[in-house]
């Protein structure tokens, strides 16, 4: 089971170091998301099942969900429809798929080799006792992770708003 955490982990910064260094948002999204799959792969080889099944539902699928929402936000018009179908070419899929390909034969080896070997050498975290120590003792820091999502959220609304001009009449046209 170690040889299958150290190489999620060589996948996670290999696809972290490729976001980072990619120019366009569309190929930074693909590496991220390989990114976030390898380390739930981690945590499920760490005997965190729990965990790992939230690092895909809530990082992975609210990441893409938000990238759509950015794109609408945007509206960029017709004419970045040829800019978009550049960006999806098969030669631009190599790279995540290819550490996907790794990520997935990793997954499947771990199902195949049974739930008894989940973890090095540890027992699984059941989800009840996550949640007991997420709002038990850690609660103030949950609270305050809240906080600042939401805040983020204001932040990123005002931002993103555009700007009011004023009317003839003295009123605010939208």
């Amino acid at each position: 089971m170690e040889i299958t955490f150290y190489l999620a982990a060589a996948v996670a910064v290999a696809s972290t170091v490729l976001v980072i260094t990619r120019l366009n948002a569309v190929h930074a999204l693909l590496y991220l998301i390989v990114s976030l799959l390898a380390v739930a792969l981690m945590f499920l080889t760490l005997g965190a099942p729990f965990a790992a099944a939230l690092e895909i539902i809530l990082y992975a699928g609210a990441i893409m969900v938000l990238f759509v929402f950015v794109i609408m936000m945007l509206n960029l018009g017709p004419q970045t429809v040829g800019q978009e179908r550049a960006w999806l070419q098969p030669r631009m899929w190599a790279g995540p798929a290819a550490l996907a390909a790794v990520l997935a034969a990793e997954f499947v080896w771990v199902f195949a080799s049974g739930a008894a070997s989940l973890g090095l050498g540890q027992a699984a975290v059941p989800p009840k006792q996550v949640g007991l120590t997420l709002y038990g003792p850690y609660l103030l820091g949950v609270e305050m992770a809240s906080y600042l999502l939401l805040a983020g959220l204001v932040g990123a609304f005002h931002l993103g708003r555009r700007a009011r001009r004023p009317d003839s009449t003295g009123g605010q046209n939208p």
